[in-house]
């Protein structure tokens, strides 16, 4: 038996999310062969892959039957979050895939969304940063506990760390009660040194809080930098679905792909599953709902947002299956980016 044995018995066995052949996807490693043993890493493309016991289970189904049931098969389940596979004119050094979280209106729960979904990618063993580009009413600090001022380091500015996480905002720089009045060519400045002259350093997730509605950073990000994708959070009563989708209409205008829609606040108040209902409605991927609990405003408001996915929080399970959602239609987005570099066509 040789290693080629083993991945011509693997042949067949595909992502459930990617549709592609593990071997094909370079996701079978390290297949080491020996005397009745047989021992192999399968890396996935994320470590918050929600479908990680089904893929082990298939693996050891495929071997068993193909090469026999008396071999002792190892397998050791790792991951390795990728990016899209091909550098573009305004990437990031070192960061793999930029995710926006956006809304149509403000209210919805958007910031307490990005910081959950920064939280849950860590909370996996993901690399991860989060800056806030809501410059007029930055909420990240607060959320995540953080108060420090960024130092700089030659022409460099390094971000603040808490959790285990990289952040960047606005409310860093300003006086807590200072207002940030600006005019838009400052506005596009500041959020590209935020961009381009923080040191993120190696990060698998960069996730970016925008401010609500179709304004100026939303066209300055797609403007500056190539997105992985957007989320949109929403509320599920009628009128919040209509910006919702006024939101999404930005996206595909400025030619963002849409990872999915959340449904935040789902329950007996804003009513269920609207936002379930609106996405199908057109086309795009529904991420899940997050019922409206009191705890989670709690923890908001005292700074501890991450203690929304401890062990034992009701919110726990509703945030992390997002989580595990979004990191799967960012594996598929990047499996379906061009491979090839964009030609210009000039006059």
């Amino acid at each position: 038996m040789t290693e080629q044995d083993v991945l011509n018995a693997l042949k067949g066995v595909k992502d459930p999310e990617l549709h592609r052949d593990l071997v094909d996807l370079g996701m079978v490693k390290d297949v080491r062969v020996g005397s009745g043993t047989v021992d192999l890493t399968v890396n996935l493309t994320t470590p918050a892959c929600p479908l990680k016991a089904q893929i082990e289970r298939e693996v050891r189904e495929a071997l068993t039957s193909r090469l026999g049931t008396g071999i002792e098969i190892r397998i050791h389940m790792g991951a390795e979050v990728r990016g899209k596979g091909l550098a573009e004119k305004g990437d990031i050094k070192g960061v793999k895939n930029v995710i926006a979280v956006g809304s149509g209106k403000g209210g919805v729960g958007k910031s307490t969304m990005a910081a959950a979904i920064a939280y849950g990618f860590k909370m996996y063993g993901s690399r991860v940063g989060l800056m806030d580009a809501d410059v007029y009413g930055p909420s990240i600090p607060h959320l995540v506990g953080a108060s420090a001022r960024p130092m700089a380091r030659g022409d460099r500015i390094l971000p603040i760390e808490t959790d285990g996480l990289k952040l960047m905002s606005m409310g860093f720089l300003l006086e807590p009660d200072r207002a940030a009045v600006m005019r838009g060519p400052m506005l596009h400045g500041i959020l590209t040194q935020f961009l381009h002259q923080v040191e993120w350093g190696e990060l698998d997730y960069l996730v970016i809080d925008l401010p609500p509605g179709t304004g100026d950073v939303p066209l300055t990000l797609a403007q500056t930098l190539p997105l992985t994708g957007a989320v949109v959070v929403c509320t599920p009563q009628a009128v919040a679905l209509i910006d919702a989708v006024r939101a999404l209409s930005m996206f595909r205008q400025l030619k963002v792909p849409i990872l999915g829609m959340i449904e935040n606040m789902s329950g007996e108040i804003f009513g269920q599953g609207g936002a379930k209902r609106k996405a199908e409605e057109l086309g795009v991927p529904f991420l899940g709902e997050v019922p409206l609990q009191v705890a989670i405003r709690e923890k908001g408001d005292a700074g501890v947002i991450r203690d929304a996915l401890a062990d034992g929080a009701p919110s726990r399970p509703h945030l992390l299956a997002i989580v595990e959602k979004l990191a799967g239609q960012i594996s598929v987005q990047n499996l379906m980016a061009p491979k090839f570099p964009k030609l210009e066509i000039l006059n």
